[in-house]
């Protein structure tokens, strides 16, 4: 027997089955990033079906929410509706004015304010590029944070099988490489952190290259060398930050280079010929820039030098008595220092700790002198005090002869010899020791940092200073014996325990 088409019943489904074409049309569409014909088929189509099921079924709509369960039911699909537009609402407003916030201590996810300060310098545009198939999600956020930080800074993923043409023009032979490019200037990232990202955007902006001198002939620590009292490691952070290095023997040269940014004199072992000192003091007045890392028990010879930049070098050994040394297997022979001068070498160094092994006094000779402008970095504890030297058999504090902490370790003074010219702008950094740069202490706490930053900051170089990797705080949770076995039998035995006596008592009870 046929089946007779019920008109009446059937039409409740028109406006159903419009919504379902509707809702396919729209799916298409938003995976196919394009409105297609089928698209708009499927589209035009749900809205004539649904339109049509809502003509049609009126009269019945009308009845069904003159109920009082309709009326209900229709407030709560109101009010669900009204909920699901603010979502929308908020989502596209979210969308469209996009604002992370990092709740991280260590603000690990935001850029810190010396990169936003050279995105925001730049007078160049850079191009950040990625070459994969497919984009890494945690370097795609790190670089929507210095697009975010500048109008300069543009980001872009190719894959480099689909665009070899592209590959080709940034010499890009790896899959993930990432390019860093502004005109013809391209830096392929060893890494993909923030300091690896700045300063490559430093180096393809920069119009020269800087260079960093480091004397030789003297005993110097080599910056070839990877010993533990080479500066191997400082070599490669240097360069890694756009300097190129050299050593110089000013004897040999008979004078300062000309080329050299910063002239570095690393732990001499023997003093410095007279002329030398002389090459030095003129290189300074001429607007030069350097460091003196001075270690005691020697006579560098560079009084000369010193007293025309109001610094004197003490002729001592500092003692630290604190003993906060042992906790890092030092002794009192290696100076801990957490007070620091109010200086840009030292700005982020709050809270943290830099070691001197073997450390001499360098002070400022006359605190009220201007000329130049000088600044005591680098401060001991209070129970530090100097001793002459280390052939003392019993080493004490001696009132009548030693001095007590705290004591200066470092200063960093200026001068402008030239008007109003900035390449004129003199600066010399003193410290007393230079064990605290080589590879065997630079990893310590912000020994590295002090090195790498004394560089920037000589090299006018301060948007550099400081943009170092950051480590997440170690959080871990040591339990003595006998909190462990409180966890073990509170949570193993006592909760479990309770809850099974909690369900047999009520078993009992409900008998």
């Amino acid at each position: 027997m046929p089946m007779k088409f019920d008109w009446k019943r059937e039409r409740r489904w028109l406006a159903s089955f419009g919504l379902a074409l509707a809702a396919a049309g729209v799916v298409r569409y938003s995976t196919q990033g394009a409105l297609t014909r089928l698209s708009e088929i499927l589209l035009i189509a749900g809205a004539v079906f649904f339109l049509a099921g809502v003509v049609l079924s009126f009269r019945d709509i009308v009845t069904f929410f003159s109920a009082r369960s309709s009326r209900l039911g229709a407030n709560m699909l109101t009010i669900t509706l009204l909920v699901l537009v603010v979502l929308g609402l908020v989502n596209f407003l979210g969308f469209r004015h996009h604002k992370r916030i990092d709740l991280t201590s260590e603000q690990l996810y935001t850029l810190s304010d010396q990169s936003k300060r050279t995105v925001s310098q730049l007078k160049k545009d850079v191009d950040i590029i990625r070459f994969s198939k497919q984009g890494d999600a945690a370097f795609k956020d790190l670089a929507a944070e210095y697009v975010n930080a500048g109008t300069r800074v543009h980001y872009r993923e190719v894959d480099p099988q689909e665009k070899p043409e592209v590959a080709r023009q940034y010499n890009v032979t790896h899959m993930n490489d990432v390019v860093v490019s502004s005109g013809a200037h391209n830096e392929t990232l060893t890494g993909t952190g923030e300091q690896d990202v700045t300063n490559a955007i430093l180096k393809v902006t920069r119009d020269t290259v800087k260079t960093i001198c480091f004397v030789e002939g003297h005993g110097e620590k080599a910056i070839a060398s990877s010993e533990q009292d080479g500066l191997a490691n400082g070599d490669h952070d240097l360069k890694s930050e756009g300097y190129q290095t050299k050593t110089v023997n000013l004897v040999s040269a008979g004078e300062v280079p000309a080329d050299c940014s910063v002239l570095v004199d690393a732990g001499p072992r023997q003093s410095l010929f007279p002329q030398e000192a002389a090459f030095i003091a003129k290189y300074l007045d001429a607007g030069g820039r350097a460091a003196l890392l001075l270690d005691p028990e020697m006579d560098p010879k560079l009084d000369s030098v010193l007293q025309a930049w109001n610094i004197t070098l003490g002729s001592n050994v500092v003692i630290d008595a604190s003993g906060v040394g042992r906790l890092f297997g030092t002794g009192p022979a290696v100076p801990l220092v957490v007070d620091y001068g109010a200086s840009p070498i030292t700005q982020n160094f709050t809270g943290t700790m830099t070691f001197f092994n073997l450390a001499r006094t360098v002070t400022l000779t006359d605190k009220n002198k201007s000329d130049p402008e000088g600044i005591e970095l680098l401060k001991t504890s209070p129970r530090s005090f100097t001793i002459p030297n280390l052939k003392t058999k019993e080493v004490r504090y001696d009132p009548a002869k030693d001095t007590a902490g705290p004591l200066s370790l470092g200063v960093a003074a200026e001068r402008n010899s030239g008007g109003g010219d900035s390449s004129k702008h003199a600066r010399l950094v003193v410290i007393g020791n230079s064990a605290f740069a080589t590879n065997q202490w630079a990893g310590l706490q912000r020994n590295g940092d002090l090195f790498v930053n004394t560089v920037n900051w000589l090299a006018q170089d301060e948007d550099l200073i400081s943009v170092r990797p950051k480590n997440p705080a170690s959080r871990r949770v040591i339990l003595t014996e006998a909190q462990q076995r409180e966890l073990f039998f509170g949570s193993l035995i006592f909760l479990p325990g309770l809850v099974v006596i909690s369900g047999a008592l009520i078993w009992l009870r409900r008998r």
